[in-house]
């Protein structure tokens, strides 16, 4: 299974916001030029994972997206689920067979590599990555403030 473009801009796109957000509003257009994801396309998906109930907006000077809950609650299942649905209805059993017959299909196999990657996805926490990517030395934004003086 490969994860579709807007699935891993997702990931990376929340994973800015637990990483470098500290709880702070950090603005699409910021986190789409530290990932290198378009931030037109980013904010459409960012507004999927605000119907979702993952981030919140808060708009006017200063505004941007905060997680709407620690990052120990959400989950890659959650935002994979908020941008594509469901891990179970993509990977489907596939077509039906042509004919009304038995199939030799192992259409079983579906429903189970579901289960299974969909458990994988609900083990992963953001707060994990956050982890992960500190212990990697992922670079974090460091006080790259968007204020503005005159």
């Amino acid at each position: 299974m490969r994860l579709s473009l807007q699935a891993q801009y997702a990931i990376c796109g929340i994973f800015d916001l637990a990483y470098n957000g500290r709880g702070e509003p950090i603005q699409v257009r910021v986190i789409g030029e530290r990932q290198k994801i378009p931030a037109r396309y980013l904010e459409q998906i960012f507004q999927r994972l605000r119907r979702a109930d993952l981030v919140r907006g808060k708009r006017g000077p200063g505004g941007g997206y905060v997680l709407a809950r620690p990052p120990e609650q959400v989950t890659l299942r959650d935002v994979v689920a908020a941008v594509e649905g469901s891990i179970e209805s993509q990977l489907g059993g596939g077509p039906p067979p042509r004919e009304g017959g038995a199939t030799f299909r192992p259409g079983f196999l579906w429903s189970e590599l579901a289960v299974e990657i969909g458990q994988a996805f609900e083990r992963i926490h953001l707060d994990d990555l956050c982890r992960r990517a500190a212990k990697a030395g992922v670079r974090r934004a460091d006080g790259e403030s968007q204020m503005y003086h005159i």
